[in-house]
């Protein structure tokens, strides 16, 4: 058996737990300490041509990517992407038969892939090649100058 020397009892150990904290030192009064401000988008006037690209297969999808980054590429433009956007998922349930059996059915879906792809301060001649390039059958082209 244990003894002890001196028995506690259960408010002698909640008051041992229960010590006050030590308060912070106040340090506002310090400037330094404050990050420095980014860069405001508003601040730097800079054009940004936005191209989105969609298609039904990502191998398609891809090369078409590759040949606008290569083409702006070619004219020093500064490029940010290609981003990969969520894919757009739309199914359809048919039913299988034409009157009766209405449990069995089918289900097709159709997948649309996505990319965007940003050229920060584009020249002319970059967008001039853009209208020029020649893109496969099943590629759609958003451009938006922002």
């Amino acid at each position: 058996m244990h003894t002890l020397s001196r028995s506690m009892t259960v408010e002698d150990t909640v008051k041992k737990a229960r010590k006050p904290r030590a308060k912070k030192a106040d340090t506002t009064a310090d400037s330094s300490a404050t990050p420095a401000p980014r860069f405001s988008k508003k601040a730097e006037a800079s054009h940004r041509l936005r191209i989105k690209v969609r298609a039904y297969e990502h191998g398609i999808l891809d090369n078409s990517v590759k040949q606008i980054i290569d083409t702006a590429a070619r004219y020093n433009a500064e490029i940010v992407g290609p981003v990969p956007l969520p894919i757009d998922i739309k199914k359809y349930t048919v039913n299988r038969a034409a009157f009766i059996d209405k449990d069995s059915r089918e289900q097709f879906e159709m997948r649309i892939h996505k990319r965007m792809i940003d050229i920060l301060n584009p020249a002319p001649k970059v967008i001039e090649a853009l209208t020029n390039i020649d893109l496969p059958s099943g590629v759609s082209i958003d451009v938006k100058m922002m």
